[in-house]
């Protein structure tokens, strides 16, 4: 299939149209948002909040050998690598349950849509269910939507579901309207989730960006949280912001904090039980299942 016929297949609207799609969906922006329950600390859904991420160009082998273990340990989600490592971690993660994740397009997002398709399908041909693709995110800046949507759109088409597409904005360079306008585009192609940046171009998630994706987004949509998140209280506040995903190269170091504040909570309704007190409300929200 050409370039020409790839776009032709996947326009939906025109730019007039994509305006008013976006502009509609940035006057109904709520006034204050919601405080959405973090998965309990602890639990395999904690865990499985977490893409365990490696995308320096120089990752060696072990390192990656390295990450599918840290992986299967701690019953992550998935591991997301670059393309020329999907193999290795299908290799190393064998019959477990957390997937590969291969990034495409990254981290610029400026590639042609060809580039993408190709790297996407030699994603999923190598094993990869789950892509993380970079939108050409000037194109939301230059208000070309329907490029934008093709961008999507063809990648999608060659790895449609069950692949998982996730669709980073970058939002560090983006307006709020940009990240609206990114947020219904991704949408319209089938996306299931679009994450807010690489972690090499700048700031990463911040909550109020999260908020403001989760507000846009559809009920069949999520939000991933990825650059900059290193801590459990950074992880738990995504969260709460909106994010079912958090991209993180230091998801050991969360689990290692998730199990500290276990053993505090522990230790806290121990001396409960001798003093009559309460632990904080910090720590009991982190492990509360109500």
């Amino acid at each position: 299939m050409s370039l020409t016929e790839e776009e032709d297949m996947t326009t939906r609207y025109t730019e007039a149209e994509w305006r008013i799609i976006i502009e509609e969906a940035e006057r109904h922006l709520p006034n204050s948002f919601p405080q959405y329950k973090a998965p309990t600390l602890g639990t395999t859904d904690f865990a499985k909040c977490i893409d365990h991420t490696l995308l320096k160009l120089d990752a060696t082998e072990e390192q990656i050998d390295i990450l599918c273990e840290e992986a299967k340990k701690h019953a992550f989600q998935s591991v997301c690598v670059r393309l020329n490592w999907v193999k290795r971690a299908m290799e190393n993660l064998g019959e477990s349950n957390v997937a590969v994740a291969c990034v495409i397009g990254f981290h610029e997002g400026t590639y042609s849509v060809s580039e993408k398709v190709k790297e996407a399908s030699m994603a999923v041909s190598a094993g990869a269910s789950e892509l993380d693709l970079v939108i050409n995110y000037p194109l939301l800046k230059q208000q070309r939507y329907s490029q934008a949507y093709t961008d999507i759109a063809a990648v999608r088409n060659v790895a449609p579901h069950p692949v998982v597409l996730k669709v980073i904005l970058e939002t560090s360079k983006l307006s709020q309207f940009d990240i609206v306008a990114g947020c219904k585009v991704a949408e319209a192609a089938n996306a299931d989730f679009v994450k807010t940046s690489t972690g090499f171009g700048g700031p990463g998630a911040t909550e109020e960006n999260v908020r403001l994706m989760k507000s846009v987004i559809g009920p069949k949509m999520k939000v991933k949280a990825s650059g900059g998140v290193k801590t459990v209280n950074e992880c738990i506040a995504m969260m709460e912001a909106g994010a079912e995903r958090i991209g993180t190269s230091n998801g050991v170091w969360i689990m290692k904090e998730a199990q500290t504040l276990l053993e505090d909570v522990t230790h806290a309704a121990g001396e409960k039980g001798r003093k009559n007190s309460r632990p904080s409300d910090s720590l009991t929200r982190m492990f509360s299942s109500s």
